[in-house]
């Protein structure tokens, strides 16, 4: 089971039964009327609502027309001539095919890296198997890391929340003398009844002072 850390305020109670009808059938009653030692309150059953979560498909897809370029030295030359250098470097060279045509050269000096676009779709194909490419700029022959390009597409994407079909959260529980324990022995007495619509109780939790974290189990 999944554990799940959840904010319990104050004069708030979370009841988790072992039969989920039960949970459904209180929840759908919402209001309570339990007994305690210095009378009755009207307690609120709200549904049991875990925190929010998102669902999508992603699918990644290899670039035909794109490639990555990294390790790219620092020379002293224009970032525009280090463009133009690598934009004649993978259209074609003497020790290595190139890509053809080129799109863009989008070049990163800090990093060392860039990624090249070539014109024509499926020319990233002609790379692949290239871990290292050769470049020649200044007079000396550099090793390029050469890796795919992706293309990451998000499908489906929605918004959830979760409800759990055994707990319920309890509100409205007043500020009474007795302590915390007692009064949580008294919410459960009332919740155990069938005749207050209520069943057999796996776990409680009350809490009558500031606010907890308690970990609930999904």
């Amino acid at each position: 089971a999944t554990k799940v850390p959840f904010r319990l305020n104050q004069n708030q109670a979370l009841l988790t039964f072992e039969d989920e009808e039960v949970a459904q059938r209180l929840t759908k009653m919402s209001k309570h009327c339990v007994n305690l030692n210095n009378g009755t309150a009207n307690v609120t059953v709200k549904p049991f609502e875990l925190d929010m979560g998102f669902q999508f498909e992603l699918y990644v897809t290899v670039s035909g027309k794109k490639i990555n370029v990294s390790e790219i030295p620092e020379l002293p030359i224009p970032k525009d001539w280090m463009r133009d250098k690598l934009e004649l470097n993978f259209y074609k060279t003497e020790q290595a095919p190139g890509g053809g045509d080129i799109e863009n050269v989008a070049y990163n000096k800090e990093s060392g890296t860039a990624v090249i676009t070539f014109l024509k779709a499926g020319a990233s194909n002609n790379f692949v198997g290239w871990t290292k490419y050769p470049f020649c700029a200044e007079g000396r022959l550099f090793k390029l890391s050469v890796s795919p390009n992706f293309d990451f597409h998000l499908r489906k994407f929605r918004a959830y929340s979760r409800v759990s079909k055994k707990t319920i959260l309890l509100k409205g529980i007043p500020e009474v003398e007795e302590d915390e324990e007692t009064v949580q022995d008294m919410i459960e007495i009332h919740f155990q009844k069938p005749s207050n619509g209520g069943g057999e109780i796996d776990k409680i939790k009350f809490i009558s002072r500031g606010a907890a974290y308690v970990c609930f189990e999904e």
